[in-house]
């Protein structure tokens, strides 16, 4: 029986950019749209949970102990552990895709549903490398999708005060961004855990677990539950760290309002970063040279992971700065934001932020629903838009984050040829930039 996805693999990459893809899915704002999941618990429950006024209509976890919830939550949706075989099975039944999986597995996921059409909403970061990314943008378009990543402060009203404010001139002409975050917790039940050996010792997999479909396109490796359920993230084969997690909610407002584009050179700093280049150091530095852009000046962005918070400067008139954050130095005045770009704020004294807010630049963005990535997406795919964090820009902004991931991990200074995605005289990191993908894992190919 002939299918959307080997029609569209019968087109000739050639026509990328170029052709027209028929529209298998018609959707009205007032339709219900039919869902399907892949990866049921954590931060997949937090996304499908939103859908409420929609249909979720298949189900699709590795690990039945992280599903568990969500089954007995929507028992009426088909489960699977393989989204392969669901999406061969149902995608006459399915409208659009979530996709809250560990990061190595977001781009087959995601790829394996645009080829079919589906509409897709990816949590960040989108991609487990530079090549991935690149191609999950290339594909929306291809396909004709609506797709998002799911980095929910892109919605916020503060980050549209950030650049409203930027481009309205209050903060002049910036050329230096600073973004920390504090040591890494290796505590009981974080996120981060260190292994005893490297790499870990092999352990029995537990019941319930697909352990083969869990490594997905990874190299086989074994089992050691020092990985599943959340402690992947440390481990450069399928996570990206702290850099990875959090820069995409961290550096979205500089890189908005700032239109910074991509660096031409990236420097890294770690300190006891473990020899094998496996696992995340302990602390770390990351900085970042963006070129001017128009009558933008030259920025240098640093990300400080583990050390000291930034040396407070006389200027900004505080005693303390929060655990984490983002300063965007500017030559007439300084703008704070936490982790995520939520609560904007000047650094001047409280009576002069309440004046400036009383005659504050006009809101010339839109505003959505306030942390609501989904809802946003949903809207979007009703009526015919595009999201604010769809592929075009997250891939870009993500982007920026692998690139400082690189120097974050093997240390010493990138020179980025963006256009070509290579890191200059380092050909040892080509590997990196497009990670090899066992068989049965490896998608698109044919848009290149």
């Amino acid at each position: 029986m002939a299918t959307r996805r080997k029609f569209l693999r019968s087109i000739s990459a050639a026509g990328v950019g170029v052709a027209i893809i028929p529209n298998f899915i018609s959707c009205s704002p007032n339709s219900r749209l039919k869902f399907a999941v892949i990866g049921v618990g954590g931060r997949g429950r937090a996304s499908w949970t939103k859908v409420p006024e929609e249909d979720i209509v298949a189900m699709c976890d590795v690990d039945d102990r992280m599903a568990k919830e969500g089954y007995e939550a929507r028992p009426n949706a088909k489960r699977y552990k393989d989204f392969r075989k669901m999406l061969d099975e149902m995608h006459k039944e399915i409208d659009a895709v979530i996709i809250a999986t560990p990061d190595h597995t977001h781009f087959p996921a995601a790829m394996a549903a645009m080829e079919l059409g589906k509409h897709v909403f990816v949590e960040k970061p989108l991609a487990h490398n530079i090549w991935q990314l690149r191609t999950m943008k290339k594909a929306a378009k291809y396909y004709g999708v609506v797709s998002q990543m799911g980095n929910q402060g892109h919605t916020t009203n503060g980050i549209r005060l950030v650049k409203e404010w930027y481009d309205a001139g209050v903060l002049g002409q910036v050329r230096e961004v600073i973004a920390w975050q504090p040591k890494i917790n290796y505590e009981k039940d974080s996120y981060f855990e260190k292994p005893k050996t490297f790499p870990p010792q092999a352990q029995e997999v537990p019941a319930g677990l697909d352990w083969n479909l869990w490594e997905g396109p990874a190299a086989d490796r074994p089992f050691n539950n020092i990985y599943v359920p959340r402690r992947w993230r440390g481990f450069y084969d399928f996570g990206n760290g702290k850099l990875g997690d959090w820069a995409c909610h961290t550096l979205d407002a500089p890189f908005w309002s700032l239109d910074l584009g991509m660096p031409h050179t990236v420097e890294g700093i770690s300190k006891n970063p473990v020899p094998d280049h496996s696992f995340i150091p302990d602390e770390s530095t990351v900085i970042w040279h963006f070129g001017a852009r128009g009558n933008k000046a030259p920025v240098t962005m640093k990300w400080i992971e583990g050390f000291e918070k930034p040396a407070i400067r006389p200027e900004w008139g505080v005693d303390k700065l929060p655990e984490t954050g983002m300063i965007m130095i500017g030559d007439k005045k300084t703008l704070i934001t936490g982790g995520r770009p939520n609560k904007p704020r000047l650094l001047v004294p409280e009576e002069e932020m309440k004046e400036f807010l009383k005659n504050a630049p006009d809101k010339t963005i839109p505003r959505v629903a306030e942390e609501k990535p989904v809802q946003e997406w949903i809207d979007a795919i009703k009526n015919d838009t595009l999201p604010g964090s769809n592929f075009d820009y997250a891939a870009a902004l993500t982007e920026v984050v692998h690139v400082g991931v690189l120097a974050q991990r093997f240390g010493g200074t990138i020179n980025y040829d963006a256009k070509n995605m290579k890191a200059v005289g380092r050909p040892e990191l080509d590997r990196y930039i497009k990670e090899p993908a066992r068989e049965g894992w490896r998608y698109g190919e044919n848009l290149w």
